[in-house]
């Protein structure tokens, strides 16, 4: 079978992505709005890029109107947001911060989310989550009336209390349960696990398989 995403209606490439390329982290994005207020919204158009420099991918969409979302809006206006990753005890939550809020009314109280000043910008993040990176803007591209893919660079990283070592910097994985976003309302936990480790090349070529109990 073969489909030719030339000839295909943005709904169906849209339907078609969003159900094969799974699972996808879920950004649930801060961002300072022009009153001041904190601006929440969860993108699963998101991934990291790079650790030199630490670089995130944010793919960003506008409204059916075409106007653009607060969290564009944002990016563009202050050059700052934060990526709070989401989990299990917080996935409800973030739910809700997808819902139509009006302009500039903050999702994060109505969420029953906690916000705290970042360190190096002047985002808030939102404290129930488990992991938060603190980003400056790099560049925004537009590549449609509809689509802005942002990247930022983190300069910054809030985590939970027992969830990295301070020394090995390894994460406690019995205590981060991060979700996966599937295809409409569907999701995934990360509970069911396995670790496979990369042959050697003389190994791979008699067509060995390597096995890996050890940590990452």
């Amino acid at each position: 079978m073969f489909l030719d995403f030339e000839n295909l209606a943005t709904k169906d490439r849209y339907k078609l992505l969003t159900a094969t390329v799974v699972p996808r982290p879920i950004a649930l994005v801060t961002t300072r709005n022009g009153d001041g207020s904190t601006n929440a919204a969860p993108f699963s158009f998101f991934n990291v890029f790079s650790e030199d420099p630490p670089l995130v991918v944010l793919g960003l969409q506008s409204k059916p109107d075409n106007d653009l979302k607060d969290t564009t809006h944002n990016i563009r206006l202050t050059g700052e947001f934060v990526i709070n990753l989401v989990d299990e005890s917080i996935a409800e939550r973030m739910v809700v911060c997808a819902a139509g809020f009006p302009k500039n009314e903050s999702e994060t109280e109505t969420a029953g989310f906690t916000l705290e000043k970042s360190e190096n910008i002047d985002v808030d993040y939102i404290v129930e989550a488990p992991v938060s990176l603190e980003c400056r803007r790099v560049t925004v591209l537009q590549f449609a009336k509809t689509r802005d893919l942002a990247i930022g660079e983190i300069v910054g990283m809030h985590a939970r209390d027992g969830l990295i070592d301070p020394d090995t910097y390894r994460i406690n994985w019995d205590l981060y349960n991060p979700i996966g976003r599937l295809y409409a309302d569907q999701y995934i936990r990360t509970h069911d696990r396995f670790s496979m480790g990369i042959p050697a090349y003389e190994d791979a070529a008699k067509g060995v398989t390597m096995k890996n109990t050890g940590e990452s």
